[in-house]
């Protein structure tokens, strides 16, 4: 079947980008629009509508953290599996994960609700920030399981060779969305919670797609009657910790940037920062996507013990990523003032603000690229407690660091500096456990 041989096919640039560009194109399609959503926001709402998404934003990704963590954890073992010749097994374990997955999106959905009345209102917000907030999540919430079943579905479209498939709902979803976000916010007036709504019917179609693949049998991924192994589910968590941490990292982090940005510039700063989110998100998602096409090949390569491969996959890899960083940084740097105008006119305070902080935060491309790999590398190959560490220190440990003492000595360039300074020092642990692993497994 071209399911199974596609993973036996030799690694060449070629082979490595039918895997890798579908992967990209999704990933940079659904940073796109989500773009999009700022973009209807920003402008027919208003900045502090746009600085409400960015303040949401933490509780989102603590919400879907622990789907993250099954998700990329569970593909790495199940792809183990398949390279291992044991399809019935890896087809067991799918199913029973998805249904945690399910039970995980139901909980934390309720959870959701009983918390964002009490974030928001410790935060100091205005009452029209606070109360875009908390419109703006309430409807989110409501998709909580599609939104999860998505973020799974995504990975093992990929993991099972439907890739194209994958980018295809990534695209209608993010066609709808476009769309919803229109009617909803321009015609029918509905404001910042018609802007969820949008949102979450968009990232509903990997969902409904995904239940329907899955249940012909014909796949080389399906569902069957699970089998639940406990181990299973702790050697996804295991593996898939590292994203796990990311994704409450994130939440974390964006917090104290909000709280930063609060305290020297007012909630301008914070729809500055929602601006050059998105940016650095666009360009991230590159890395993102090309990680995520390969993760199924390291796996396999690693479960079937072909050193070979693995150590030519690792190579090529490295490259285009090289190639990708330059390719980033210098289009950010030098498309700052158009990117930032589509989202505030030069007129409005936020506009300056965004323009210095872009072009100061482009230098993080240089680093990213690399970082977002060696945590998915080590995933890929079931060593999760290495890509924990990598994902928690640059997600995290380093930018508490860089937080702490840049803006106290910079001032707002300080907030802004801090991410490319945890980058390159989140780099610098990268190459140490890219050295120091090299023997074990043969890269």
């Amino acid at each position: 079947m071209e399911n199974q041989n596609a993973y036996k096919k030799p690694v060449t640039l070629k082979n490595i980008l039918k895997f890798a560009i579908p992967t990209i194109a999704m990933s940079v399609f659904m940073s796109f629009y989500t773009m999009v959503d700022g973009l209807f926001v920003s402008n027919l709402i208003g900045t502090d509508a746009l600085s409400a998404i960015n303040l949401t934003a933490p509780v989102i990704q603590l919400v879907t953290a622990i789907s993250t963590m099954l998700a990329t954890g569970g593909s790495a073992v199940i792809m183990k599996k398949m390279g291992e010749q044991k399809p019935k097994e890896a087809r067991e374990d799918f199913t029973f994960l998805i249904i945690v997955n399910v039970a995980v999106g139901l909980i934390m959905s309720l959870l959701g609700y009983l918390v964002m009345e009490n974030i928001f209102g410790n935060m100091g917000l205005s009452g029209e920030v606070a109360g875009y907030c908390t419109r703006y999540l309430s409807r989110y919430l409501l998709f909580t399981i599609p939104i999860l079943l998505m973020n799974n579905f995504t990975l093992y479209m990929i993991a099972s060779e439907k890739a194209s498939l994958s980018l295809l709902c990534s695209v209608s979803g993010g066609v709808l969305n476009m769309i919803l976000d229109y009617l909803f916010i321009a015609l029918f007036h509905m404001g910042i919670e018609g802007a969820a709504i949008a949102t979450g019917l968009g990232y509903s179609v990997t969902a409904v797609a995904g239940l329907f693949v899955f249940s012909q049998k014909k796949n080389l991924l399906h569902f069957t009657k699970p089998s639940f192994r406990f181990k299973v589910l702790v050697n996804a968590a295991a593996n898939g910790c590292s994203e796990m941490a990311t994704a409450l990292v994130t939440g974390i982090v964006t917090m104290m940037f909000n709280w930063t940005m609060l305290h020297y510039v007012g909630e301008n700063g914070i729809a500055a920062v929602t601006i050059i989110m998105y940016v650095l998100m666009f360009a991230s998602s590159l890395y993102t996507g090309y990680s995520y096409g390969v993760a199924p090949m390291l796996s396999y390569c690693y479960g079937e013990k072909n050193h070979e491969k693995l150590k030519k996959l690792v190579a090529v890899s490295l490259k285009i990523i090289a190639v990708i960083s330059l390719v980033t940084a210098a289009a950010s740097f030098a498309a700052t003032k158009p990117l930032v105008s589509v989202f505030a006119r030069p007129d409005n305070p936020v506009h300056d603000l965004a323009v210095t902080g872009n072009r100061i935060c482009t230098l993080a491309l240089l680093f990213i690229g690399f970082n977002i790999f060696a945590s998915g590398m080590f995933t890929a190959l079931s060593n999760g407690i290495v890509s924990a560490v990598l994902a928690f220190s640059r997600s995290f440990v380093f930018m508490l660091i860089t937080m702490l003492i840049l803006p106290a000595i910079l001032g707002v360039n300080g907030i802004w500096l801090a991410t490319p300074a945890a980058e390159l020092m989140a780099l610098i642990l990268s190459a140490a456990m890219f050295v120091k692993h090299r023997k074990r497994y043969q890269y």
